[in-house]
């Protein structure tokens, strides 16, 4: 029997999963870091928790007798697809990232691409004084030393400190609605949003709510995907490699 590995916890290792659930000589693992206290779980078999880095990984491979991987985590997950792409590489395991596409800009979008979280809080100063911040619970503490600026932060889970002084956290989870967001930012009187370019469907409605308020968006950008390692935009497109693999 086969044994595919699905690095997940987002809605593309979950309809990848779903779409292989039942296969006839084909087991399907799908692995979740964890982080969120209850996460949306694909169909198959689950394990959840890290693995102890590259060598872990590439431990758990050998001993599970993993044949393929598909690395389908958050386009932000740099450290685990660095293990994942090394742990493969040491095993000789054939590894493919299943990455959706970024947000697209369009016309009337007032965009500020920053590298990095640090950058993100750099400008944030000159930018607005009543932020929506859209970046997840573990990039909170990358904005803990501003002063003078409101945090209205969304995410699934609670932040853990440090935390910025001026802060409120709303629980809730995708995917929202343009209505839902030009709600919540003219309700909050928002005049900046930052957020990460993870892309998607469920999250995307906050960049158009934000465009028809005519506000700034900081978007930080993704990471680079390991060298060497193809790339796939959409779960077709790893179905397609997995026959070619297989």
């Amino acid at each position: 029997m086969r044994h595919l590995l699905i690095l997940g916890g987002t809605t593309e290792g979950r309809t990848l999963a779903a779409a292989l659930d039942g296969r006839p000589a084909l087991r399907v693992t799908s692995s979740l870091a964890g982080r969120v206290a209850e996460p949306r779980l694909p169909a198959g078999e689950v394990r959840i928790g890290g693995f102890g880095g590259p060598d872990g990984l590439a431990d758990w491979l050998r001993a599970e007798r993993v044949d393929a991987v598909v690395d389908a985590t958050h386009p932000f997950a740099a450290g685990i697809s660095h293990n994942a792409a090394l742990a493969s590489a040491a095993v000789g395991v054939p590894l493919l990232v299943l990455r959706r596409p970024g947000f697209t800009r369009v016309d009337g979008d007032h965009w500020l691409p920053v590298p990095s979280l640090a950058a993100a809080a750099d400008l944030l100063p000159r930018r607005g004084e009543r932020v929506f911040l859209t970046t997840g619970r573990q990039s909170v503490a990358a904005f803990a030393h501003l002063d003078g600026v409101h945090f209205l932060a969304r995410s699934v889970d609670p932040p853990e400190p440090p935390l910025p002084p001026s802060f409120e956290v709303l629980l809730d989870r995708g995917p929202f609605t343009i209505e839902g967001e030009l709600a919540l930012l003219r309700a909050h009187d928002i005049d900046v949003v930052v957020t990460k370019d993870s892309g998607g469907a469920a999250t995307a409605p906050k960049l158009t709510a934000a465009r028809g308020l005519r506000l700034p968006v900081i978007v930080v950008e993704r990471p680079p995907v390991p060298d060497g390692v193809p790339v796939v935009t959409d779960v077709e497109g790893a179905l397609r490699w997995l026959e070619r693999s297989g």
